[in-house]
């Protein structure tokens, strides 16, 4: 086997979250490091074939946005889907902005999607046997930051 056996990976789209936070609560900030935050997520919907249900309040995305616009973000939160399965949820990415936008992310205002880089590699617990499967497959996770919510689109390595 060469190289040139190995196809291409796809995507398939398995469900998408819309997540409500609160306000950042802002641990510390200084021009090398960054600006440290904490965002309480409170709530949110999980819509998809099979997967409809909500987010359950207590996670949190802790955050560091640097000065260069460059945000390495680690989320922890939790769904409950409509049949009473249960799925933690731990979501780790980057967010990449250019720099004449940085100020803009950072006071909360809407910045176009198309303009900056948003993924993350989230990974699933379960003690459902219906979704253990998500705990053997490898998922990447599509982000767009709008104004009341974010909205994460989670997509299986196939």
């Amino acid at each position: 086997m060469n190289t040139s056996d190995i196809k291409e990976s796809e995507l398939k789209e398995i469900f998408s979250i819309e997540i409500v936070v609160d306000k950042p609560i802002v641990v510390g900030q200084d021009d090398t490091v960054g600006r440290r935050q904490l965002i309480p997520i409170l709530s949110g919907k999980v819509i998809g074939d099979g997967f409809n249900g909500e987010v359950l309040p207590g996670g949190i995305d802790s955050q560091i946005i640097r000065p260069d616009g460059k945000c390495d973000l680690s989320a922890r939160y939790a769904i409950k889907l409509e049949d009473g399965a249960s799925i933690y949820i731990e979501n780790n990415g980057v967010r990449t902005v250019p720099i004449e936008y940085v100020e803009d992310v950072k006071s909360g205002k809407f910045v176009d999607p198309s303009v900056y880089y948003f993924r993350t590699i989230p990974t699933f617990e379960t003690y459902d046997e219906s979704y253990k499967w998500m705990m053997d497959c490898i998922f990447v996770c599509y982000a767009t930051r709008l104004p009341e919510n974010v909205l994460l689109k989670f997509y299986k390595v196939m």
